[in-house]
């Protein structure tokens, strides 16, 4: 049986562009973040000319366990690994973060330190931005208040899923979940990350993701060349990953639904 050999590849990066862009070049580009795209205009005009264009390479540590979180970040490419972190070092993900969110919650449940590590999963572009910036909409908005709690309320779902997808499905089906997840926050049908996150993601030794993608490979379901896993047939994964899957797309659909932008 072949092995899984996923080694670290940076994903194609867009060309670089300037630390802190012009409005009106972010202005278009920002949007492609459900959540950025959801403030009001009026949100969005007091917000917008604090927000920051970063680069994520790969792997890159955006908030540790335990540190003081500053800064959100709102994926517009790129996705955000949450991991669970253990006192020995080990570490599982919670939860993935891409177009849909943002990383960097704790301030606005009352907390100023994280409880989990964000990692950049797959590498991308997010928009940075000061908490402190975000706070007095979410405290004096309704709109605002009502979105952020709502997204809150869908990665707590996702965590709750996650843990008993970890707990009670095979470690194919897992895959499964993992890759699908990754596409719906990505363009185009490839997914590049190391054999190490892929068991980090799911909980298992990295024998185990070698012999669940070698089946599904077999399958003809996916590929895998040099650290980028292609997904050939989506209908086929969908049919083949457990419910846990559609049971977090769901959740996540129906509390981002748009609200009112009355302030």
């Amino acid at each position: 049986m072949s092995s899984l050999a996923l080694r670290l590849e940076p994903l194609p990066l867009q060309p670089p562009m300037p630390a802190r862009a012009p409005l009106i070049l972010i202005g278009r580009q920002s949007r492609q973040n459900r959540l950025l795209k959801a403030f009001s205009d009026e949100v969005w005009q007091r917000i917008s000319p604090h927000l920051q264009l970063v680069e994520l390479p790969l792997g890159t540590c955006l908030i540790e366990a335990g540190g003081q979180v500053k800064y959100v970040y709102f994926p517009t490419n790129s996705i955000i690994a949450v991991l669970c972190v253990m006192e020995n070092g080990a570490s599982v993900q919670a939860a993935m973060v891409g177009v849909e969110g943002m990383v960097g919650l704790s301030p606005f449940m009352g907390f100023e330190t994280s409880p989990c590590r964000a990692v950049v999963q797959s590498a991308g572009y997010a928009f940075k931005l000061p908490v402190r910036t975000l706070m007095h909409d979410f405290e004096q908005t309704p709109a605002v208040t009502r979105l952020m709690l709502g997204y809150t309320q869908s990665l707590i779902t996702q965590m709750a899923q996650n843990a008993g997808c970890n707990r009670l499905h095979s470690v194919e089906q897992q895959l499964c979940r993992c890759l699908l997840s990754s596409l719906d926050r990505l363009s185009g049908n490839d997914v590049v990350m190391t054999q190490e996150l892929i068991s980090k993601m799911i909980g298992v030794r990295r024998e185990g993701i070698s012999e669940a993608a070698g089946k599904l490979q077999r399958l003809g379901m996916i590929s895998y060349h040099r650290g980028c896993i292609t997904v050939l047939d989506r209908p086929a994964l969908e049919s083949h990953v457990c419910e846990c899957y559609r049971v977090i797309k769901q959740e996540t659909e129906r509390l981002l639904q748009p609200v009112s932008h009355n302030n």
